[in-house]
């Protein structure tokens, strides 16, 4: 690990000092649920919100506030224990579960609260529009059967990259529970090769861990050079469709490949690129959130 990557752990560590112990129930809770991540899920309603939104007052309605909610911690909760129940055996000896993340150790409890955390996305469904209810939905299917069996789309190559479109889908439900219609198609695809791009590019990593575990992913099949590639060209796909729905998002979103290709063209580890990519997602989707903010406020003229 270089020196960038350690003064990034270093400065987690001491921050995680204040932060609820694993040991304890509410901090094993805390630490399933990946809060470095919750904004993947809880970011993405306040885009899609935002830009469905024809008014402040409709922005901050009860129904995007709750979807606000649910997304940024019960869902997370809900995804990641799905993960963690149904990776218990792998991840007995996965070595990357030494410092990144909690084990599963077969508690009820855990299982319990996983549940109700998914039951509570439920009540969404009588106070929305059908097809944001049929978009709710959708996102259930993929959270759960990424783990899952029988489909388990995390273990078959390809499939572990296209089932993460269920991180587009929280904007997607927001911005049709706002709007009453979906986005634009257009939209919709970028965002999802847009995922997919992501999903590939945080497995790198782990390549050489999940290959230990017997693990086959995009990553594991392609290995470091060409995983580099297909993350290239799902960005670069997503900034030119996200170029059709308007050329803000498209040049927003060309610094993705722009990036992944100085990385792979450098000496950057890509352990160290991993950790940045929280921030420079939330700043992506800040971005988007403002320049949508300033429509909905002032209208394109100012």
């Amino acid at each position: 690990m270089t020196d960038g990557a350690l003064d990034v752990r270093t400065r987690l560590e001491a921050v995680a000092e204040y932060l609820p112990s694993e040991e304890t129930p509410l901090g094993y809770l805390f630490w399933l649920s990946r809060p470095r991540f919750w904004l993947y899920l809880g970011g993405p309603v306040i885009v899609g919100a935002t830009y469905a939104a024809d008014s402040v007052p409709e922005l901050f309605g009860p129904v995007p506030v709750l979807l606000l909610a649910f997304f940024t911690v019960p869902a997370n909760v809900f995804l990641y224990g799905v993960n963690d129940v149904f990776d218990a055996d792998i991840d007995a000896v996965n070595p990357k579960k030494e410092d990144k993340e909690v084990r599963y150790r077969g508690s009820r409890w855990v299982v319990a609260v996983v549940v109700a955390c998914g039951l509570l996305g439920l009540a969404f469904v009588p106070v929305v529009p059908r097809t944001a209810a049929a978009m709710l939905g959708l996102w259930y299917f993929l959270s759960v059967e990424y783990s899952a069996p029988p489909l388990r789309f995390k273990t078959t190559p390809l499939l572990d990259s296209i089932s993460n479109g269920l991180y587009i889908l929280p904007a997607v439900v927001a911005f049709t529970a706002v709007a009453g219609e979906l986005p634009p198609t257009t939209a919709i695809v970028a965002g999802w090769l847009w995922t997919m791009g992501m999903h590939t590019f945080s497995a790198i990593p782990d390549i050489e861990p999940d290959r230990e575990a017997g693990i086959r992913t995009t990553a594991t099949v392609l290995g470091k050079k060409r995983t580099y590639g297909y993350c290239a060209l799902c960005w670069l796909a997503a900034a030119v469709i996200f170029w059709q729905v308007h050329p803000f998002f498209g040049g927003l979103l060309v610094v993705y490949p722009a990036l992944v290709f100085g990385i792979a063209r450098s000496n950057i580890d890509v352990n160290d690129a991993y950790w940045w990519y929280p921030a420079i997602n939330t700043l992506t989707g800040m971005t988007m959130t403002l320049a949508g903010l300033w429509v909905l406020l002032f209208g394109y003229g100012g």
